[in-house]
């Protein structure tokens, strides 16, 4: 009897799973916002940054803090307080590293000097069921997630983003910011574009920017999938050249491929109703996935950069954020195990590390492919171009081009100081000492970075030599690091 009544109650729990309610609205006549970014753009200078945050819970925003607070007091003068902060074009983030690369978006390098105190040192988890001796929680977790939006989610509007859209963050920023979550249905990382968002026929300018991170940080059991409706028939969508090509292209890379397939089910009703998001870093723990769909399914030789980026630019920094997966070697000198919850995270935690080391050798051979395209594409065009993007030729070199790619990671760090950040577990709650140890790391890790090392030293013989910025600012004097 006792038996049966156990049975039953799991039966009825088993259906309280946190259910997240669509939040994407129709597509209406609203603003474009890829129109916005690429205005913006016309602005820069000489200097492209691009930023990725990979997962890894508050390790990995604490440790993506780090990188931006080295980035800026390395390169920091009185003249331009941030550095070369003010050069970011590109940031895209992975669950806790989402968070990072939505404020940073969102609120400006003036924003590393609270961010501290008023997200990292804070407690997460505050609203969140995550007791593991709790069987509701357990039995939540087991039929689809313990908990929903309101939980994270609200955190990160009362801490950070207070209800800000993506329409919001075009008017705020030029940066262009990808937020990775992960499709389950056709298993591909989902971006929050309005590419995306226009195959679904939806408005992303009005889609919450705190909704598309706690998508990206939904790890699976601990939260539901954060849910989009697929608004069939209400616009009219028209398919992108490049995406037809994919389709009938042999030669298509499998991730141009894959995200084709994807944006072709959300057009068919047979197929997708509604889309389910979870962690990003499933497909995808680094967030680079995105530049590869980029580049591969360009139409032109510098996108995702403006025609004047592509021209006025001379040096592209790329750097990686790598805050490491919790390791777990407690059952490894054991015959027995792992079991139960442990096996499912082992196996999701091997999958993220698995994805995101064929992510970054994919990222890394696109980056070499675009820096050639570009030099080809300068040094094709006419001079009366060249003057109209770059507003002069003088010092016009086309192949002054160079790019520098790196991952800044736990690797090369005090063999003590990486033992312990390993053991930092992948939580929305950490210690403050734990937080504090990885900001340090990452800022250890990005001052040892040999590209960056290597871009500061190229930066101060090239750029800096008597040129004046696009911007307007004096030259700023960058001293390289010492490792």
């Amino acid at each position: 009897m006792k038996r049966s009544l156990l049975a039953a109650a799991l039966l009825v729990l088993t259906g309280c799973a946190a259910l997240n309610t669509p939040l994407n609205h129709p597509l209406g006549q609203g603003e474009n916002l890829s129109l916005i970014s690429a205005e913006a753009a016309a602005r820069d200078g000489e200097i492209w940054v691009g930023l990725a945050f990979s997962g890894g819970g508050m390790r990995a925003s604490a440790f993506a803090h780090g990188m931006l607070e080295e980035l800026r007091a390395a390169t920091a003068t009185a003249a331009d307080p941030d550095g070369i902060l003010s050069d970011v074009r590109l940031v895209t983030g992975v669950s806790g590293g989402s968070v990072t690369a939505a404020n940073f978006a969102l609120h400006g390098p003036q924003s590393l000097d609270r961010y501290r105190e008023i997200y990292l040192t804070q407690n997460a988890e505050k609203y969140m069921a995550n007791s593991p001796v709790n069987p509701l929680v357990i039995a939540r977790g087991l039929s689809g997630g313990a908990n929903g939006r309101k939980t994270f989610g609200r955190f990160l509007d009362e801490t950070l983003f207070d209800g800000a859209t993506f329409g919001d963050l075009r008017k705020r920023s030029n940066v262009i910011t990808w937020i990775n979550a992960t499709d389950l249905a056709n298993q591909t990382t989902f971006l929050f574009t309005p590419e995306t968002f226009d195959a679904l026929c939806s408005d992303l300018s009005d889609y919450p920017i705190s909704d598309a991170v706690a998508a990206s940080a939904a790890f699976p059991l601990v939260f539901s999938p954060i849910v989009l409706k697929s608004h069939h028939g209400t616009c009219n969508y028209t398919e992108p050249d490049w995406l037809i090509s994919a389709r009938h292209n042999p030669e298509a890379n499998s991730a141009m491929r894959a995200h084709a397939a994807a944006l072709e089910s959300y057009t068919d009703p047979e197929k997708v109703k509604y889309v389910k998001l979870l962690d990003g870093g499933i497909t995808d723990n680094f967030g680079t996935t995105g530049l590869v769909i980029e580049r591969a399914r360009a139409r032109t030789a510098y996108a995702p950069m403006s025609a004047q980026q592509a021209v006025r630019m001379k040096r592209l920094l790329f750097l990686v954020a790598d805050a490491g997966v919790e390791k777990h070697y407690k059952w490894s000198d054991k015959l027995r195990g792992p079991g139960g919850p442990q096996l499912a995270m082992s196996i999701a935690r091997s999958s993220m590390g698995s994805a995101s080391r064929t992510g970054y050798d994919a990222m890394r051979l696109e980056l070499d492919n675009w820096q050639r395209d570009l030099v080809e594409y300068r040094c094709g065009l006419p001079a009366g171009q060249v003057r109209k993007l770059r507003g002069s030729l003088r010092g016009w070199n086309c192949r002054d081009v160079k790019f520098f790619v790196g991952q800044v990671s736990f690797d090369g760090l005090e063999p003590e100081m990486k033992t312990r950040l390993d053991e930092i577990p992948t939580r929305l709650r950490l210690k403050t000492q734990e937080v504090d140890l990885t900001i340090e790391a990452g800022r250890i890790s990005t001052r040892q970075n040999p590209e960056l090392n290597g871009f500061l030293r190229s930066v101060q013989g090239n750029i800096f030599a008597g040129v004046t910025p696009a911007n307007g600012k004096p030259p700023r004097r960058i001293t390289p690091l010492k490792n």
